[in-house]
């Protein structure tokens, strides 16, 4: 499904990198995921204040996916948006939209699946508190 701005909630900028352009002159796919991931994890640090590596249960991606509808190249600056899908007990679904930047036409749109586990034994737990509430805001019907 293709995201536009007006459908997304938290915002980010992620400047692209003579890396990421591969031999045909635009971003490579995979790099993408990297962009998605920069942008959940960016904001989950941002909102809550903390570094999300040390709390009690920690995001694992499960699963993502990607449209492409544009290319990206280097040198470029990415209005990456967010939009909290679902909140379960464990797993949270994000969408997300990748922009050039000013652009209301997304360069690429998906999905995000975090499930929480457990630090230490890598189990699904309950998402920490102070996760859902950072991202009550963004979500889809607040």
């Amino acid at each position: 499904m293709k995201w536009e701005r007006k459908d997304l909630k938290s915002w980010s900028k992620i400047p692209t990198r003579w890396m990421d352009d591969d031999i045909y002159g635009h971003v490579n796919n995979v790099v993408y995921y990297s962009y998605f991931d920069t942008a959940v994890n960016g904001n989950l640090i941002r909102s809550t204040g903390k570094d999300i590596r040390k709390l009690e249960a920690i995001g694992i991606v499960v699963e993502s996916g990607c449209t492409f509808h544009k290319e990206l190249c280097f040198p470029q600056i990415i209005d990456a948006g967010l939009l909290v899908e679902k909140i379960g007990n464990s797993s949270i679904t994000y969408r997300v939209g990748l922009f050039q930047e000013e652009d209301y036409e997304p360069a690429a749109s998906g999905h995000f699946v975090h499930v929480y586990v457990d630090h230490e034994t890598r189990r699904p737990i309950a998402i920490p508190e102070i996760i859902r509430e950072a991202l009550r805001p963004i979500l889809i019907n607040s």
